[in-house]
């Protein structure tokens, strides 16, 4: 397989040629699972780890390899598996903060084109969570498409269709039968030769059904979601990259239970438009839309020009930002004074002159 096949580009080939030895070869990732890579080159599929320079110097798990990082590479004939050096530069990266209460930043898929972001029409259907979706995918710098799958099981699909549309505020959105093939060439028709999709969502909601029709033959396991709360059992256990027969890539994986921020302030402006759009003509600059007076956002609540659910939905919001901003802050404080014992003195601190 061509490396052009797998995405590779002159930009990534210039970030290669900085930090490649002559004897490494760049790869990229296809699955991840253990801290144990596959790794796609172009002599074909290879088993790797990462190196231990490598990983003694990563400071966060975002500096580690995810699924569909390209890779520098380098297999020594004594040695049955081959050893990352480094990671390239990510062009755009879906990432999420890891579950828990770890402030560390996950990196889902990396290096994607296009996020699809799937959502059943079932009883599962959730325009908040959709909200995180799309506050995510904006800032991944992919192009973020809603898939709206299960129309079989719903009975007013044009009425929830539009629901998504009017949130997702102008990007795509589809309706898609997986199991019964209907509408996947809104899929296909992102993702020409070299391109590549990460399907995200919940468990459940057809994600590898999806794979498995545009793959031809069953590669991805499927188990029925129950039919009383349409939960999925999250069959897809890790993340992994799929090359499709007629060109492009697809990232699947596993259904996410929890969708905690990461990094997504760019996005607000967007995602939540209308709230912010109003909270411009508010008497106070720094109006919280609680209980402070001639709150422009309140009046339209109360009018029912805005949804007391959606302005809901943005105070959590913005109260999740400011206390994940509030930890980053904290361990950054935690890892600068690590770096300070380890020179011996703390950061920008005057060493000692000779002689003294």
């Amino acid at each position: 397989m061509r490396l052009e096949d797998l995405g590779w580009d002159d930009w990534f080939a210039s970030r290669h040629a900085a930090l490649a030895g002559p004897e490494d070869v760049p790869g990229r990732v296809v699955i991840e699972f253990n801290h144990i890579f596959r790794v796609m080159t172009a002599t074909g599929e290879v088993e790797a780890s990462t190196s231990g320079r490598m990983r003694h110097r990563a400071g966060r798990r975002s500096d580690l390899p995810a699924v569909g990082d390209w890779v520098v590479i380098r297999h020594r004939p004594d040695e049955a598996r081959t050893v990352i050096q480094a990671v390239l530069p990510r062009r755009s990266r879906f990432s999420r903060k890891v579950a828990g209460r770890l402030t560390d930043e996950q990196v889902v898929a990396a290096n994607v084109d296009v996020v699809f972001l799937v959502m059943a029409l079932d009883a599962d259907f959730n325009l908040r969570r959709l909200e995180r979706y799309l506050l995510l995918g904006r800032e991944s710098g992919a192009a973020p498409v809603v898939l709206l799958t299960k129309p079989d099981v719903c009975p007013d699909v044009p009425a929830l269709a539009a629901r998504a549309s009017s949130l997702a505020g102008g990007l795509p959105v589809h309706v898609v039968s997986p199991r019964h093939r209907k509408g996947l060439h809104h899929v296909t028709d992102s993702l020409a030769r070299g391109r590549t999709g990460a399907l995200l969502g919940s468990s459940g909601v057809g994600k590898s059904t999806l794979i498995n029709q545009l793959v031809g033959v069953d590669v991805q396991k499927t188990r029925e979601v129950r039919g009383v709360d349409s939960k999925g059992r999250h069959t897809t256990s890790h993340r992994e990259l799929v090359v499709l027969p007629d060109g492009g890539l697809v990232i699947d994986t596993p259904g996410m239970r929890e969708l905690q921020l990461w990094d997504v302030a760019g996005a607000v402006g967007v995602t939540f438009g209308d709230v912010e759009s109003l909270a411009l003509t508010c008497h106070f600059s720094n109006c919280r839309h609680r209980n402070e007076p001639r709150c422009a956002v309140k009046v339209a609540v109360a009018k029912g020009g805005l949804a007391q659910a959606r302005l809901d939905s943005y105070l959590k919001l913005q109260a999740e930002l400011a206390l994940l901003a509030k930890q980053q802050d904290e361990r950054q404080q935690i890892e600068d004074r690590r770096r300070g014992r380890g020179t011996g003195r703390p950061l920008g601190a005057p060493g000692r002159e000779k002689g003294r």
